[in-house]
């Protein structure tokens, strides 16, 4: 198995200024487009960082928690996903619009995964989203350093994409 990754953080802003913060009112100088920390990366094997596995899956939470072991993780058409001895590359998470609530994504109470930082939290109300790069960082996956814990209410679900590499 092989996988190429297209990866893109793309936030593109049109912005039409008024014409008094233009000394010359001409239409054509008062658009001004944002887009100078757009990024993409095609990633692969052979890349740095690079991306060997992926895994995605919608992960139900039971009675407002669940954890993500990176250990055993979910794969296409079901397959096993066992990240130990790689890294998360990029995650991206969802929390749907049809949750009623925020998800909380944070680094493990226990065997907690160190490759967002010590105090890694995110809180994502519902209909939105993450996409985080993590550009090779954090330790390996390990039987101590592998679970992301989700806090959120009742049997709420949070769809996650993780590559690792």
């Amino acid at each position: 198995m092989s996988i190429s990754v297209t990866y893109g953080a793309i936030l593109t802003v049109a912005e039409t200024l008024a014409a008094a913060q233009v000394p010359d009112a001409a239409e054509t100088k008062r658009l001004v487009t944002h887009a100078l920390w757009n990024t993409s990366k095609v990633l692969g094997a052979g890349t740095s960082p690079p991306a060997t596995l992926t895994a995605g899956f919608v992960k139900a939470l039971a009675a407002g928690v669940a954890t993500i072991d990176l250990t055993a993780l979910v794969g296409t058409n079901g397959i096993a996903v066992d990240g130990t001895g790689l890294r998360v590359q990029a995650l991206r998470v969802l929390n749907p619009a049809t949750n009623a609530n925020p998800i909380t994504i944070g680094k493990g109470a226990a065997n907690g995964y160190d490759g967002f930082g010590a105090a890694f939290s995110l809180a994502l109300p519902p209909g939105a989203e993450a996409l985080i790069l993590t550009n090779d960082a954090g330790g390996d996956i390990a039987g101590g350093n592998k679970n992301l814990d989700l806090a959120g209410t009742l049997i709420q679900a949070l769809d996650v994409l993780i590559l690792l590499g």
